[in-house]
Parts: structure tokens; C-alpha cells; sequence
């Protein structure tokens, strides 16, 4: 019994002492980026602590402004064509690789995968080398294409995740009362996939929603992002309109995530049998 009380208690303090320890990695982690929420909120013209008062100043500056204004334009006009295109793109490619064996399946979801390992900077390198002969820089088809390529990988990854749960028998019965292979998607497979298939879509928004250094590379002044001017602001001036901008940026994040974790969870809720 002794014994058994000493296990007992030594788990709880290894329990303990690991919570405290993953919480304090996540105060760590979070608070570099929560601070910008109240700078946000600041009258003063610098972004400093203590705040002198609360205003919404620097949100109407945002909103008022030519220049921000264009910069979030440009972003809802190319995160969400670049996130349709790799959502498309990534799920045919997530289906073949499921589906299928042929030789060097490996290599071909390595190079789908390279994107993601392979530092921005030298992806960004390439891509304007090789839009740049096929005269693709400084338009917005060319950062659509560059931020398709970034996305995908995000959407192949989440939609096979969903495959692997997905019982081959629907499909087939499917096809056996006559269904055409389009019919079978669309009526059987998609819906079961849908939730993997619209995380990675989130996953891809958000990845092109808040990529700069491709952008950089490929982009004009009149193709400017909203992460792109932030970057532009804090390297020539720095004002808390900025800190206004990522208070936007982290709550359509949070947003994203939340969204995300929901539709993981009804994908379990999903996958389980019902008896």
C-alpha cells in the first residue's frame, strides 16, 4: 500500500511540475505577442509603456488610410484565389498520393513537402528567378501562383490525414448502384473529407494571408500586402497604426485556429462508430 500511495504521489508531482513547466514555455511564448494588443489601444504617437490614455485613434487611422487600406485589398484578393488554388490543387494531389502506389511516391511527396522545409528565403530566391522568365513578377498572378505553392503543402497534409479514415467501402457502394466517379466524390467522399479538406484551406489562407518575404521578392508597389506595409512601416516609421494592423492580424488568427480546432474535433466525432 505504501508502495502504491509513493507511485501515486510521485506521478502528481511529475504531473504537477510538467504543467507548471508547459505552462510557463506558453507565457513565454504568448506574451511577445499579446503585448501588441493594448500598444494598439494607445493615444500616444509612440508605441511605449506605461500608455498615457485608451483611444481608438490609430483603428481609425487604419481604416481611413489609402495606403493600409489598399495593402488589406490586396490581401483579400490574393489569399483567397492562392488559398481556392492550393485547396483544389492540394486535395487531387492528397487523393492520388492515398490512393495510389507507383514508383518514387516518396520523391513526389517530398518535393509537394519542400516548401515547407526549405528556407523561405532560398524559396523566395527561386520563385522570382523563375517568374521572373516567365515575366510574372510584379503581378498579382505570379504572388497567386507563389502562394499556391506555399499552401499546398499545408492542404495535402490535412486532406490525407482525413483519407486515412476514410472507409473505401462507401465509394464502392456507391459505384456499385451506378454512381459516376464524379458522383462519388461529390456525394460520398468530399463530405466525409470536408473537414481535413477545409483545415487545410485555413492553413493555406493563413499562410498566405500573412506571408511577406515571397512578396517581397515578386510584388510591386501596387501589389502591396497588408504584412508587406507592416514590414515596409517598422523599417521607415514606426507608428502604433502598426500595432493597430497585427491586433487585426492575431484575432483573424485566432479566429483561423479556433475554427480549425472545431472542425478537427467534429472530424473525430466523425470518424468514430456509432453503435
Amino acid at each position: 500500500m505504501f508502495k502504491h500511495y509513493y507511485r501515486s504521489t510521485s506521478w502528481k508531482i511529475g504531473r504537477f511540475i510538467f504543467n507548471s513547466f508547459a505552462g510557463l514555455v506558453l507565457v513565454f511564448l504568448i506574451t511577445p505577442v499579446l503585448i501588441i494588443i493594448p500598444l494598439s489601444f494607445n493615444s500616444s504617437s509612440f508605441l511605449t509603456y506605461p500608455m498615457d490614455d485608451v483611444s481608438l485613434t490609430w483603428y481609425k487611422a487604419f481604416f481611413t488610410s489609402d495606403t493600409w487600406m489598399s495593402a488589406l485589398k490586396n490581401s483579400f484578393i490574393i489569399a483567397p484565389i492562392a488559398t481556392l488554388f492550393a485547396t483544389v490543387l492540394g486535395t487531387l494531389a492528397a487523393m492520388g498520393i492515398a490512393k495510389t502506389k507507383f514508383r518514387g511516391k516518396m520523391l513526389f511527396m517530398s518535393i509537394i513537402m519542400s516548401p515547407m522545409v526549405t528556407p523561405i528565403v532560398i524559396t523566395a530566391v527561386g520563385m522570382y528567378f523563375f517568374f521572373a522568365q516567365l515575366q510574372l513578377t510584379n503581378s498579382y498572378l505570379g504572388i497567386i501562383l507563389a502562394h499556391t505553392v506555399l499552401g499546398i503543402p499545408f492542404v495535402v497534409i490535412t486532406v490525407t490525414a482525413s483519407l486515412r479514415g476514410y472507409d473505401d467501402n462507401f465509394s464502392r457502394a456507391a459505384i456499385s448502384l451506378g454512381a459516376s466517379p464524379l458522383t462519388v466524390f461529390r456525394t460520398v467522399t468530399f463530405p466525409l473529407i470536408a473537414p481535413g479538406v477545409i483545415s487545410g484551406a485555413l492553413f493555406a489562407f493563413a499562410t498566405s494571408f500573412d506571408e511577406v518575404v515571397v512578396t517581397l521578392f515578386l510584388a510591386s508597389s501596387s501589389q502591396r500586402t497588408l504584412p508587406m506595409q507592416m514590414f515596409s512601416g517598422i523599417r521607415e516609421n514606426i507608428e502604433p497604426t502598426i500595432a493597430a494592423a497585427a491586433t487585426i492580424m492575431l484575432v483573424s488568427s485566432a479566429v483561423l485556429l479556433l475554427t480549425i480546432e472545431y472542425l478537427r474535433r467534429r472530424s473525430e466525432r466523425l470518424r468514430k462508430p456509432t453503435h
